[in-house]
């Protein structure tokens, strides 16, 4: 009788080392993660993983499990600071994915009747936002950034234009300056890419503070001000942790599911023959290449026994959206029709408060391009794209293109003729001599 044959790590997966932990960071894994999951996948529904040199977890690859964590906030709660091994120095304290679970006064990180009162004054505030401006905002920053590049004939649609036109709606929905929209830009660039992590971070709070007290002088028609209006009465602190976590939370993401879903759009001919192209290819992205792949960290309340898994109290168990979203499991769920049965939105009390907005935002934004750019096409082969390092984020590191140069229509271009301008504020928060990005938005905006 054959014996079956026993998984096989991905090549250069240091599980291949006795008792060594799965890594979900480094160039293998971000290269190809599938392979991972599948690997995984025979550990059962949870498998030992490793984040980040030194940082341990547990991941939940199941759906069904997925679901059942993600709806029990008894067993499971959210507060990281019941996470055990950074309270007993098992993490680096340096280590690139802490400053990301680390605890912070915000919905994300809080549980029971305090989750509930600092989410209620979120999904209240978000739900202010007019459908009808965001799609003219949306459109009007598209606008922007296609005339900085589109008499090119070419870009990098990560980097010209997926990267920076989040960033560019959420400072319009939350009323920022141009000086403090300079340094929001600057801290999330700068905490996501891992360059000077802290500082960049330091940074953005420092904006979000200013922002807080600018609209407290003087409310405006703005997300900010909404929050501040509402019954939840947040003090300063809470208005800026909230608002941190909003633009954090709404721009990263986004930043991946309009590149990876133009990626899809690119990479797959079947696209172009078929009817509602972009809902459907942003469904297939989210199904197959979600934007955050892994994260929804919790820690079990008590000791417990979860999935066949003993788990103690403290330890940091995360959820794959990407492993989840892919199991054998669901495939018969999505070919019955369940498009959009995924959990790339996560679910549960913590499950995304914006996730409509995000879907128009994305949808807008890959609408208008596809329009100014009716011939646009990958400018490399497909295979020699590279995917960002990390286990929480997918995303391309760039996504070349070419096109049939166009002339700028809606708005006379900025005088300058060179390439978009990638100055930013300096590590103090200042603008460059150039000034930031979001102020040249403005200018131009106003010409």
């Amino acid at each position: 009788m054959d014996q079956p044959t026993a998984p096989v790590p991905p090549p250069g997966c240091p599980a291949h080392q006795a008792g060594g932990k799965v890594p979900l960071y480094g160039t293998e894994f971000a290269a190809d993660p599938q392979a991972y999951y599948t690997y995984l996948r025979h550990f059962g529904p949870t498998a030992p993983v490793e984040l980040a040199p030194g940082v341990e977890a547990t991941l939940i690859t199941d759906y069904a499990f997925a679901l059942q964590l993600l709806q029990d906030s008894g067993a499971f709660r959210k507060d990281a600071r019941r996470w055990r091994d950074l309270n007993e120095g098992q993490v680096p304290p340096d280590s690139p994915v802490v400053p990301l679970l680390s605890y912070r006064p915000n919905a994300m990180f809080s549980d029971g009747a305090e989750h509930l009162r600092l989410r209620q004054a979120i999904t209240d505030s978000m739900a202010r936002v007019d459908s009808r401006k965001l799609s003219r905002t949306t459109e009007q920053v598209s606008n922007y950034l296609i005339s900085q590049f589109g008499s090119r004939g070419s870009a990098d649609l990560l980097g010209d234009y997926a990267k920076q036109l989040p960033l560019f709606v959420f400072n319009e929905l939350f009323g920022c300056t141009a000086d403090i929209g300079d340094r929001v830009v600057f801290g999330i660039t700068g905490m996501f890419d891992g360059v000077n992590a802290e500082q960049a971070v330091g940074v953005m709070f420092g904006a979000i503070g200013e922002l807080v007290a600018l609209k407290r002088a003087k409310p405006g028609d703005d997300v900010p001000s909404w929050l501040m209006e509402h019954q939840a009465k947040l003090t300063d602190e809470e208005l800026v942790h909230q608002i941190a976590l909003l633009l954090v939370a709404g721009n990263e993401p986004l930043r991946n599911l309009i590149g990876n879903t133009l990626h899809r759009l690119l990479t797959h001919d079947a696209y172009a023959h078929q009817g509602g192209l972009i809902d459907e290819a942003i469904d297939d992205t989210l199904w197959e290449n979600p934007p955050m792949q892994n994260l929804a960290p919790h820690y079990p309340a008590s000791d417990m026994e979860f999935a066949g898994q003993k788990l103690h109290a403290g330890d940091l168990v995360m959820v794959s959206f990407a492993a989840a979203n892919t199991g054998p499991a669901l495939t018969a769920a999505r070919q019955a029709g369940s498009n959009r049965a995924h959990l790339a939105w996560s679910a549960g009390p913590h499950a995304c408060p914006s996730k409509e907005p995000a879907r128009q935002i994305t949808v807008t934004a890959i609408e208008n391009l596809l329009n100014r750019l009716p011939d646009v096409e990958l400018a490399v082969p497909s295979e020699s794209l590279t995917w960002r390092p990390g286990p929480f984020n997918r995303g391309l590191t760039v996504l070349p293109a070419k096109f049939t140069p166009v002339q700028n229509v809606h708005r006379p271009a900025p005088a300058r003729k060179e390439a978009p301008v990638r100055q930013e504020p300096t590590a103090t928060g200042g603008r460059g001599e150039r000034g930031g990005v979001w102020s040249q938005f403005l200018n131009w905006l106003t010409r």
